[in-house]
């Protein structure tokens, strides 16, 4: 290698051996800092959330120098796989009106709520997990898992939502025209709730798209890197997931970069 470059074997380890300078240690600990937070989070986050996570943290650096970094040691955020549909809206049951209309973005919490049903593959077979997001936090405040996609799997989901919640009368209740949401009993709960009715027009994932991203995020940085032997092996990682990761530690830039739990609280804390 030294005869093809033109230069001495003495030249050659007198540069290899020359002790690194400042600027090189200090890129070498940036990097060091990035792996450790791309695998703390593991490996869901990209160089917008680790930048972030990084700057909360007290250090300085550019989402570039982040990205530069990443792309040079090839950590990439994990990546989407298959789709399979969950929702049936074949049925006789009575469907609401649009009432959410695309309004995304609420004011307060316990303004609108959100919810859908997606699918977990295991050796077992499917196991379905229903879903209640509040917009505003984009916290998920109610959830249920079972091997059927039955009314009272989210009648469980909802249940949980709002004893937990505990909201006001008036919420409104958005999910897709699936039977399990146009159901009788599950409609007999939501006026038990003085909740207000609305699903998505016919066909139109759009309408219900908030819901839709999480259950594709969740997707992508759990259930597509993971192999479930058992449903309940799935359960136990969905629980952690949605409850110690996703509510409480994962940023959204929606949010400002805060978690859902942190927005909340910053809610309850300028509202006292």
């Amino acid at each position: 290698m030294c005869k093809v470059l033109g230069v001495s074997k003495s030249g050659y380890f007198k540069w290899l051996n020359r002790p690194k300078s400042n600027r090189q240690k200090k890129h070498e600990k940036l990097a060091q800092k990035i792996l450790k937070t791309h695998l703390e989070f593991k490996q869901r986050y990209g160089s917008v959330k680790i930048t972030k996570t990084l700057n909360k943290r007290g250090m300085k650096v550019s989402e570039r120098t982040v990205s530069r970094i990443m792309t040079k040691n090839q950590w990439k955020s994990c990546t989407v796989k298959k789709y399979k549909a969950t929702t049936n809206s074949k049925h006789k049951h009575p469907v609401s009106e649009n009432v959410l209309d695309r309004q995304f973005k609420a004011s307060k919490p316990n303004q609108f709520w959100v919810t859908d049903i997606t699918y977990i593959p295991t050796n077992e077979g499917w196991l379905y997990l229903a879903t209640v997001m509040d917009l505003y936090s984009r916290k998920i405040v109610g959830w249920a898992m079972g091997k059927t996609m039955t009314k009272e799997l989210v009648i469980s989901a909802l249940k949980m939502a709002y004893k937990r919640q505990k909201p006001g009368k008036g919420v409104i209740h958005h999910s897709d025209r699936g039977v399990q949401y146009a159901s009788s009993e599950y409609q007999k709960l939501l006026k038990k709730y003085h909740m207000i009715g609305s699903m998505s027009r016919k066909g139109n994932c759009y309408d219900n798209a908030c819901i839709e991203s999480f259950h594709g995020i969740l997707k992508r940085e759990l259930v597509y890197q993971t192999k479930y032997r058992t449903r309940e092996e799935a359960k136990k990682s969905l629980f952690e997931y949605i409850e110690f990761f996703y509510n409480s530690k994962r940023i959204h830039s929606t949010l400002g970069y805060c978690t859902p739990n942190e927005f909340e609280r910053m809610y309850s804390n300028s509202a006292a």
